[in-house]
């Protein structure tokens, strides 16, 4: 066969299967948008649910997981950023180096729920902090921990080697490099991390079930020592629990499609982020 068919070929199987990826995503999508649109209104989007979470609205939920997204973020995110400078500028490629990535790697592998049962044991009971937002914070933070290490350092190394080369000759030490001229060139695709880690966070549901979920709480919190209702786990209740669950249904597609679109708006957040940091490096 010639290699121009054979190349034909390959291209078309290529084309087919990521049509069907696209396709099975649309299908997903659309079904949930039209189940969820049934519910969707403002009453819906700004009331505390009642009579058992089978009917008002998901508002407590939503700021809940707003709550533990930020939080979880501004823990881990400095110490994932620290870490893959440290492991990308300063270690070099010794031992440590390697031990520290497949330490990574393993913490990547290590199922949510075990990152549950940890975050109880020690923030919940050991650190004394019950479950509460900060609990979950630090757990969810440690899940995602790894993912914000490594997509720093890839983004690290992805900049070349001839910027910290001229920066050094202009008389610049290793830190000044670091952060005026490697760091601000590596943002945007360290943003991509970031991004990977928001929408993790945004759906688990393991890990927060044993450090900060309630099952009904229709109020709002007022410390990061209080229990919160989240989207994920109130979309697992009302479609699992409940004496009428073909009645609460739609309430589950509902949460589903809010919880798909918080997501789909801090992906656009983040996205405009790394273009506009992207437009300052391409100008300076």
């Amino acid at each position: 066969m010639d290699k121009k068919v054979k190349q034909k070929i390959a291209f078309f199987i290529f084309r087919l299967l990521g049509a069907g990826v696209i396709g099975i995503l649309l299908w997903i999508l659309g079904f949930i948008v039209c189940n969820g649109l049934q519910v969707i209104s403002w009453e819906f989007l700004t009331a505390a649910p009642t009579e058992g979470m089978t009917a008002g609205g998901i508002f407590p939920a939503i700021v809940g997981t707003l709550c533990l997204v930020a939080g979880s973020v501004v823990f881990a995110f400095p110490i994932g950023l620290m870490s893959g400078i440290y492991i990308s500028e300063y270690a070099g490629n010794g031992r440590v180096v390697r031990f520290i990535r497949i330490m990574t790697n393993n913490m990547s592998g290590i199922p949510s729920i075990v990152y549950g049962l940890f975050g109880m044991a020690l923030f919940v009971n050991a650190c004394g902090f019950g479950d509460s937002i900060l609990a979950g914070s630090f757990t969810l933070g440690l899940l995602i921990l790894p993912l914000i290490i490594r997509t720093t350092e890839e983004a690290l190394r992805a900049v070349p080697a001839s910027c910290r080369t001229g920066s050094l000759a202009l008389g610049a030490n290793r830190l000044q490099t670091v952060v005026r001229v490697v760091l601000p060139i590596a943002f945007p695709n360290i943003v991509t991390g970031l991004i990977l880690a928001v929408g993790r966070v945004s759906g688990e549901t393991a890990p927060a079930l044993f450090t900060v979920a309630a099952y009904f709480l229709p109020r709002l919190p007022s410390s990061v020592f209080d229990q919160v209702m989240l989207l994920p786990y109130h979309l697992y209740v009302i479609a699992t629990s409940g004496t009428d669950i073909e009645a609460s249904r739609p309430i589950a597609y509902g949460t589903a499609l809010v919880l798909i679109v918080i997501v789909f708006l801090v992906n656009l957040l983040a996205a405009a982020l790394r273009r506009y940091f992207g437009n300052r490096v391409k100008t300076n």
